[in-house]
């Protein structure tokens, strides 16, 4: 069946429009699809779903199909119209090839599917709105820097006997309000409320393929379930998990569930982040692309093989238009009909730079500009992929990575015995430094462009790995006993919780966007086992009755999050602001200290200093001057806000394995910035790859996209020192390919003025030789 479609893929014809899939409607639906190498397409109409071991199926009933020959339209697209109302039906495309080959598969742009996707599902997605869902709007997001990310398998969160909840394993788990432990600990969503987090990222979510749906048999409290993945194995991309529904037969009740899962996370404040992997499906040949177009969205190397970047057999060709086309509406799906607030990209280095590049421009200016996205920047094999989206590729272009470098000089290996500052290792003081910095001396042009992070679900968590360093513990691990050496009446003395803590205190202190695995705040465990991704809920699950045992941990991850929400300092936005507001103090010696001046980032306290100390022992240190003294709000003992001791000399004593934060004075400072609005207008209505390069503004410069559009212009906010007079901007097609106006721009911003608002028209298209403009506007 193998065509060589390497060598003649731009031959394809490619469609624009953004009908593919069904358009459903009472009256009528609309079937399309692009298979352009088909030499005939059929959609095949079903009034079953295809398994056959549904409660009441009748083994002597016969489902052959109805045959619907399709129309072959331009752009390789085929399409039929059916009059009434299909809600409640099954459909699956049959394609024929010039060779005389068959294939028949579920629609590639499926949004409903049956129990375990054999079949794609006909549903009414306005019946699977839950109540007030028009109502739901995504938490504010006044900058990237504001997030702190929680990473969460649905199933991890409430398998546990120990989490009292009905749902287990189910999106709906999220909508249990109100439950307590039986100390009166608020568990559950409540529990991560109280935590203080603003984003739940959750680990993949879209229907996968390793998981039997069927095998789901609780309707309610009681569970039995013997399959359990991570999700990394995609079958159906713009499809919810049918074995995190409470019915995996019900097409429609998955979508209901999911949504309620996101109304409720949105109701207490907490923003919804999708892992998605668009680097690899799980099968090839009955996978969600071949059977229609042969060969054309998997990547292969010199040879015509499969490239196997992704580790398990293949790679989906990002750089192709209609992959790349099927990627932006997928997200543009999610975004939309979920109200999605973000994406984490799984092995993006397999996606090329343009692909991301147009998904964060696109997504932001048409869906959502507050959209947050990041993704790992590496691959898991080689690849024959010439513009791999790697570290460094991101600078200036509006996502993030994951700091893999910060990472691994705070602990060490992932899964080793390698050590790393907070496990023992001098020499990591400097690159502890340059991740606080947000890596903008290493590879980000902005520190909201570093993901940072201790641990995530792959490899050993957090407390397993500080276990695995300290070399006797690890038995206890295998004795599944984790907690032996843990003296219950005075936790926050343990040499491993102390390491722990230092660890994600250092994370939730420096410039960037924090990054947490959940249960790392309850000493969550998984007993040694350092890929966990088929292991099961006696591995995985979070054990809510942690929480009360561990409840001083608890309250000091509460407290540092509530630090850093509080206070501006530690959300610094752009590479002048930390340039101007942050200073190092000490980075030897197992010690790293800095400064955070002058009300950085328009923060009450006027000087701040924090201090991580790596050694087992006390070390002394010098302490800036202050007039009145030092204000301890995070020291060994708590994490907070308040201070609740003072050091009024100009030395002072941090005890072994610990971290310490101080404020010199409290008042009002400085407004931190101002705001330049610029609205751009092109009279061909063409904005995509436009953006701005801006300098002088004392707190970010370089590229600055345009991010939502307004009465038919994009536009873009830059965000200037309240002090600045004027800054320099250039408008730009990507990176450089074009300039609209000849020469540098300059905007007045010397009025006292929060907001100034900026027209600018690109004249060019409209008189010949007359350049671009720009008009001040009123605030």
């Amino acid at each position: 069946m193998s065509k060589n479609v390497i060598n003649t893929e731009l031959m394809l014809e490619v469609y624009e429009g953004k009908d593919l899939g069904l358009t459903y409607s009472v009256e009528y639906s609309v079937f399309k699809v692009w298979a352009p190498t088909a030499f005939a397409v059929s959609l095949v109409m079903y009034e079953t779903d295809g398994n056959q071991r549904n409660i009441g199926f009748d083994p002597s009933s016969t489902d052959s199909g109805r045959i619907i020959y399709m129309q072959r339209q331009n752009g390789g697209v085929w399409q039929t119209k059916l009059s009434g109302d299909l809600k409640g039906k099954y459909y699956m495309y049959r394609a024929v090839f010039a060779d005389g080959n068959v294939t028949e598969a579920v629609d590639p742009y499926a949004t409903a599917v049956s129990a375990n996707g054999l079949r794609t599902a006909i549903v009414d997605l306005r019946r699977t709105h839950p109540e007030h869902w028009e109502k739901d709007v995504s938490p504010p997001l006044q900058h990237p820097a504001d997030a702190v990310i929680y990473e969460l398998h649905v199933r991890d969160f409430s398998s546990h006997e120990s989490s009292g909840m009905y749902y287990k394993g189910k999106f709906k788990a999220f909508t249990e309000f109100g439950l307590r432990d039986p100390e009166g600990n608020e568990i559950g969503i409540d529990h991560l409320v109280e935590l203080g987090i603003t984003h739940v990222h959750l680990m993949p979510v879209f229907d996968f393929q390793t998981v039997d749906e069927l095998s789901v048999i609780n309707r309610g409290s009681s569970i039995e379930h013997t399959d359990y993945n991570w999700g990394y194995d995609p079958q159906h991309y713009n499809v919810p998990e049918g074995s995190y529904s409470t019915d995996p037969t019900d097409p429609g009740l998955r979508i209901r569930e999911f949504k309620e899962m996101v109304q409720a996370l949105h109701s207490r404040g907490i923003s919804v982040i999708m892992d998605v992997v668009y680097n690899h499906t799980y099968a090839v040949e009955k996978g969600p692309f071949e059977p229609l177009v042969p060969d054309y969205f998997y990547r292969r190397d010199f040879l015509g093989r499969l490239s196997n970047g992704s580790g398990v057999g293949n790679e989906l060709a990002t750089e192709r238009p209609m992959v790349r086309k099927y990627i932006k509406d997928s997200l543009s799906y999610w975004a939309t009909e979920y109200h999605i607030d973000g994406f984490r990209f799984d092995l993006m280095g397999l996606m090329d730079s343009v692909t991301m590049r147009e998904i964060t421009e696109e997504l932001r200016l048409e869906v959502n500009p507050n959209l947050l996205l990041y993704g790992e920047p590496w691959t898991g094999g080689d690849s024959p992929l010439a513009t791999k989206t790697l570290k460094g590729v991101q600078r200036g272009k509006g996502y993030a990575v994951f700091n893999d470098n910060f990472r691994s000089a705070i602990k060490g290996d992932s899964d080793g015995w390698g050590r790393g500052f907070i496990t023992g290792e001098y020499g990591k003081e400097g690159a502890i430094a340059a991740g606080i910095k947000g890596a903008i001396h290493e590879f980000t042009d902005s520190p909201v462009e570093s993901v940072n992070y201790v641990t995530a679900h792959d490899n050993l968590n957090l407390w397993d790995k500080v276990l695995t360093v300290q070399g006797g513990s690890q038995d206890a691990v295998s004795r599944a006993n984790p907690y032996v050496n843990v003296d219950l009446e005075n936790i926050l003395s343990n040499e491993t919780v102390r390491r722990s803590l230092l660890a994600n205190g250092i994370i939730l202190t420096s410039q960037g966007i924090p990054f947490l695995h959940a249960g790392d705040e309850l000493l969550r465990s998984k007993f040694g086992d350092h890929n966990s991704y088929r292991s099961g809920d006696t591995i995985n699950a979070i054990r809510w009755n942690m929480k009360s045992m561990f409840k001083p941990v608890f309250q000091y991850y509460k407290g540092l999050i509530e630090l850093r929400r509080t206070h501006p300092a530690f959300r610094l936005h752009g590479r002048q602001e930390i340039e101007r507001s942050l200073e190092f103090l000490r980075c030897d010696g197992g010690i790293v200290s800095y400064l955070l001046r002058n009300h950085a980032g328009g923060d009450l306290w006027n000087n701040i200093t924090v201090i991580f100390n790596a050694n087992n022992d006390r070390v002394k240190l010098s302490l800036p001057e202050a007039n009145n003294g030092w204000n301890v709000v995070v020291d060994h003992t708590r994490a907070g806000t308040e201070a609740f001791r003072k050091v009024a000399g100009s030395e002072v004593e941090i005890e072994g394995l610990s971290m310490m934060v101080l404020y010199d004075e409290c008042g009002e400072p400085a407004p931190r910035s101002k705001i330049i609005e610029v609205h751009y207008e092109r009279p061909d209505g063409k904005y995509q790859g436009w953006n701005l390069w801006v300098w002088d503004t004392g707190i970010q410069d370089g590229q600055c996209d345009f991010r939502y559009m307004e009465d038919g212009r994009a536009v873009a906010r830059i965000e200037v020192l309240p002090d600045t007079d004027s800054i320099g901007y250039i408008l730009r097609l990507n990176d450089w390919e074009e300039k609209d106006g000849d020469g540098d721009r300059f905007i007045d911003c010397s009025k006292d003025e929060e907001l100034i608002k900026v027209m600018v028209i690109d004249r060019d298209q409209e008189n010949d030789g007359i350049s671009d403009d720009h008009l001040q506007l009123t605030s």
